[in-house]
């Protein structure tokens, strides 16, 4: 009957989906239930490395951390990229050869840039 197919593959994912949510509620739930519940001034205060705050929490950072930050993460995704290029080199030809050179071309002029707008400079 056309309308009545249930895809029995996927019963195994749905226990596993269900598994998964119970042990996660279960854990979160025993948790609040069991642990010791005695709150004293240093237990509420904000935590630092172990050092006490100072200063206002909603300190504004300086633009150079998120500057930095990106540009960590655009040189990062050029090596996650060249990796699984350089295990499989000598089956893929010289077109994806040109194509991995294109990238890094690309990366090494906003390296350039990035340089010569100072955004290594940690002032």
């Amino acid at each position: 009957m056309p309308g009545t197919y249930i895809p029995s593959e996927y019963l195994p994912v749905l226990i596993f989906i269900i598994i998964a949510t119970a042990f996660g509620l279960g854990a979160l739930v025993i948790g609040t239930v069991f642990r010791p519940k005695k709150p004293y001034p240093d237990k509420l205060m904000p935590y630092e490395s172990g050092v006490t705050p100072i200063g206002e929490p909603r300190y504004r950072f300086s633009i150079r951390f998120y500057v930095i930050a990106m540009l960590f993460v655009v040189f990062d995704v050029e090596a996650v990229f060249i990796y699984p290029w350089a295990v499989v080199f000598d089956k893929i030809g010289i077109y994806a050869f040109i194509e991995m050179v294109i990238f890094i071309g690309i990366l090494l002029i906003g390296y350039i840039y990035a340089w010569k707008k100072e955004a290594f400079q940690w002032d």
